[in-house]
Formats: C-alpha cells, sequence, structure tokens
C-alpha cells in the first residue's frame, strides 16, 4: 500500500464522518452539548459504546497482548461484567435521581466544596493521560506507514488529527458522539471480522480448523494459578470488575453517554446490553491475536513491539484490501476514544471549575463562547501529552493504561466507595491529601512489593489497593453525620 492510497482512505473517511456530524450537530446547543437534550436512543447508545469502550488500544493492543499474556485478558473482561452491572443497578439510579449532568456533582452535595474538585481534577487527570494513550497509538501507525514516506514531523501528524476532532466534536458534543460512535464501531468490528477471513484464505485454513488451532495453541491459556503472578486468575477477575466501577461507572465521558438516555430504565437496558455484548466482541479481538501469533509464525513475521504485531500483518503480508481494511479499523476505533474524551474534558472543566450549570444569568451565545475555549484548550493539553508519550519507551499501550488507571482512578474509586456504603462526613479539606498520597503509597507498594511480601508482585489490583487506602484515609478523617446524600 502506497502512503497517498492510506492518506485517500483517510480522508474518505473523515469525510463521511463529518457528513454524519453535520447532520446530527443541527440546532445544538449546550444542552445538546453536555446530555444530548435528554432524547439518546438506548440501543444506539449501547452500540456506539462498544467502539468507545474498545478503542484504538483494544484494536492493537488487545491482539498483540495475546503473545505476552495468552488469554488471561478475559478473566479481566469477564470482572468487567460484573463490574456493568454495579453500574448499571447502584450508580446509574444515583445519578439519574440527582438529575446530574456531572456525575462529579455527586462529590460535592455527599462531601464538600474541596472533595468535589478533588475527584474532578482526577477525572481531568485520568482522562488526559487515558485518551492521550490512545491518540498515541494510533497516530503514531499514521506516522510510520504514511507521513514518515513523506518526511512529514510527528506534530503535524498529531496537529492534524487533533484539529480533525475538535471540527467534529465542536458543536453537537454528545448528541454527534452518539451516532458518530455507532457509525465508527461498525467498521472496526467489520474490520476485525473481515481480517481473521483474509488470515483463513492467506493460510488456507478453513476457519472451523483455525478455531481447533487456537483452542489448542498455549495462547489460548486463560487462568494463571500462580498467586503471586501478575496476572493471577482471581486478581484479574477482581481488578477487572474495579477496574469497569472506576473507568466507567466513575467516569464523565462514559456516564455521559449513559445520562443522555431518556429514562433510567433505558440507560440500565443500554448497560447490560453492551456490557454482555463486550464479552463477546473481546473474546474475538483475542481470537485474533492467537491467529495472527498463528499467522507470524507460519510466515516468519518479526516485530519489535507486540502493538506492531496487527498493523504489520494486515499492511504488508494480507495484501491491500487487508490493508485498506485495517486503517479503516484503526481510524474508526480512534476516534470514539479521541472525541468521547474531549468532550467530557470539556463538560467537566465547564461544570466542575468553570459552575456553567450554575451561571444563570449569562446568555446561551456567551455559554458557547466560554464552552469553545476550554474544548480547545482541552485540544492543545491532548497535543503536549502525546508528544511527550511519543518520547517515552517501547511498551504495550494496554498495559500503559491500566497502570495510569490504577493511580488515577483509585482515589474516585475509594471517595464514591465511602460515600455510599458509609454514612460519615469526612473532613472536607483534607480530602485532596488523602488523594495525593494514596497513589503516591501505591507507587512505593507496588515498586517493592516482591521484597515487602515474599516475590509478590501487583498486577492490575493496583486499582483496588489504591481505592482501599483512599478509602481508609478518609474513614481516619470523619466522623458520623446522619444528614447525608446516599
Amino acid at each position: 500500500m502506497t502512503p497517498l492510497l492510506i492518506l485517500a482512505i483517510f480522508l474518505m473517511y473523515t469525510a463521511i464522518l463529518f457528513a454524519v456530524t453535520w447532520i446530527t450537530s443541527r440546532k445544538a446547543d449546550s444542552q445538546s452539548f453536555f446530555i444530548g437534550n435528554k432524547s439518546s436512543i438506548w440501543f444506539v447508545v449501547a452500540y456506539g459504546m462498544i467502539g468507545a469502550s474498545l478503542s484504538g488500544v483494544t484494536f492493537m493492543s488487545v491482539p498483540g497482548w495475546v503473545k505476552d499474556t495468552q488469554f488471561s485478558y478475559m478473566v479481566v473482561v469477564l470482572g468487567n461484567l460484573f463490574g456493568y452491572a454495579v453500574i448499571a443497578l447502584v450508580l446509574l439510579p444515583l445519578y439519574y435521581r440527582l438529575k446530574l449532568t456531572s456525575i462529579y456533582s455527586y462529590l460535592n452535595q455527599r462531601f464538600g466544596f474541596w472533595s468535589y474538585k478533588t475527584g474532578a481534577a482526577f477525572f481531568i487527570l485520568s482522562r488526559t493521560l487515558g485518551a492521550s494513550l490512545r491518540m498515541f497509538l494510533v497516530i503514531n501507525v499514521m506516522q510510520i506507514f504514511v507521513f514518515d514516506a513523506w518526511n512529514v514531523p510527528f506534530w503535524i501528524n498529531v496537529l492534524v488529527f487533533i484539529v480533525l476532532i475538535i471540527l467534529y466534536t465542536l458543536k453537537g458534543g454528545i448528541k454527534t458522539i452518539i451516532w458518530t460512535d455507532t457509525f465508527q464501531t461498525t467498521f472496526m468490528l467489520l474490520a476485525v471480522v473481515l481480517t481473521v477471513v483474509f488470515i483463513s484464505r492467506d493460510l488456507n485454513i478453513s476457519l472451523p480448523k483455525l478455531f481447533t488451532a487456537v483452542k489448542d495453541s498455549p495462547a489460548s491459556n486463560m487462568f494463571v494459578l500462580d498467586w503471586s503472578h501478575p496476572r493471577f486468575f482471581l486478581k484479574q477477575f477482581f481488578s477487572g470488575m474495579f477496574i469497569t466501577i472506576s473507568m466507567t461507572g466513575l467516569d464523565q465521558e462514559m456516564m455521559q453517554k449513559n445520562l443522555s438516555c431518556r429514562n433510567i430504565r433505558e440507560a440500565q437496558k443500554n448497560m447490560f446490553t453492551f456490557s454482555a455484548v463486550l464479552v463477546l466482541v473481546n473474546l474475538v479481538f483475542l481470537f485474533l491475536g492467537a491467529l495472527l501469533l498463528i499467522y507470524a509464525q507460519a510466515k516468519g513475521v518479526v516485530v519489535a513491539s507486540s502493538d506492531d504485531l496487527f498493523p504489520t500483518i494486515a499492511i504488508k503480508f494480507l495484501g491491500p484490501l487487508a490493508g485498506i481494511v485495517f486503517l479503516v479499523g484503526l481510524i474508526s476505533a480512534a476516534f470514539p476514544s479521541a472525541d468521547g474524551a474531549m468532550t467530557s474534558l470539556t463538560t467537566s472543566v465547564s461544570i466542575d471549575f468553570l459552575g456553567l450549570n450554575e451561571r444563570k444569568n449569562i446568555s446561551e451565545a456567551k455559554r458557547t463562547r466560554i464552552r469553545y475555549a476550554v474544548h480547545f484548550s482541552i485540544a492543545l493539553v491532548f497535543f503536549i501529552s502525546v508528544m511527550v508519550f511519543s518520547l517515552l519507551e517501547n511498551k504495550a499501550v494496554i498495559d500503559k493504561l491500566f497502570t495510569i488507571a490504577g493511580y488515577t482512578y483509585g482515589p474516585l474509586l475509594g471517595l464514591y466507595s465511602f460515600g455510599l456504603f458509609t454514612n460519615r462526613k469526612v473532613s472536607d479539606k483534607v480530602t485532596p491529601f488523602i488523594a495525593i498520597v494514596s497513589p503516591l503509597l501505591c507507587y512505593l507498594l507496588s515498586r517493592f512489593s516482591v521484597e515487602l511480601f515474599n516475590g509478590y508482585k501487583f498486577g492490575f489490583e493496583l486499582l483496588l489497593l489504591n481505592g482501599l487506602l483512599t478509602f481508609m484515609g478518609l474513614l481516619l478523617f470523619s466522623k458520623k453525620n446522619k444528614d447525608i446524600v446516599t
């Protein structure tokens, strides 16, 4: 595939995306941007959230990750399923009952000003780092296969990608994203299915035989039984559960889409449907990863990083059509995580820090100008973050992402758990310090865990430990109080 062809595919896909944007963003206002005027169709939200949850990280890192971790990630996914049930049955009813636009407003009602700002700040930090990593993964592929051939600097590639995100999210916000995510999810899943077919044809092995080959290969090993291993199956399961509660249920981006549904019943139907389908989709991605390993062994494909396995085989070995399918799938996976992050961050900054919802005396035009300024500021932060990540050492992006989640979503998990499951009042001004000290303690415990805990190594359960430390810190600086919001 030539760089020109790849660029043409990208531009055609983007043109279709902007057509969808134009249709959905007409007559949009601030309420359209923040909560889609509370008119989103639940099954459309559920389908679109698949793409937003998976993103470019799943599209590339999960198949490549099978080389190092086999199917052990599937235990995390099963834990995710239980986490989504907690979100649907505990968190969504709370958010709808309190009529929240930003979910962190709950912390203000439950604890006070400083707890509220702490929760929102940790979300902003978490989502900025996570979304930047996802964007870097996709932009780096475009750089390698397109822009390097034309000697275009990496920063220009980053700038073009972010400008496109700005343009199609600036006006419609969540109202637009609900529909663009649906469009993008379709192409991402189609790309995975077609790639499986292409591999089957190129190896001249039928799909039933490929299923048998994957089942019999070491890559299909799902359960790690060594308790000290970072991927011990019980750690994986409970980590998956709490990762979902934190990264979805306590995440403005994901909850903003649920809060755009017409009522709580539709939001819950969306969550249960979406979570069940997501289990199957992740299994397909892992199956694809095992096939890529089988193909690499058969063809002698060698890559420097596990993240490079999928793009290298799709673009260089399976032929032009497979390359086109991969690129369309990658682009489809990239946009949902980037656009949703930019919209949710704009929402959080506008509402949680600028108090846009509370300023009743300003006009809609001024609200729009403020929101636009925030949107562009978030885009600048993304640009800087992606450039910083480009300087870091090579490592599977999904591993980095969950490590970051363990440190930044842990305080949110502790705050919400304390608020929901205790009747105590915290010392509000102490909350920011607790939220900072907890991740620092986690880092130290993780860094020296082998020496301290007889060879034990922390994995994704670091998130749970972080939340527990935050919870205990809040408990230490709290007192009984019956007049609370629950």
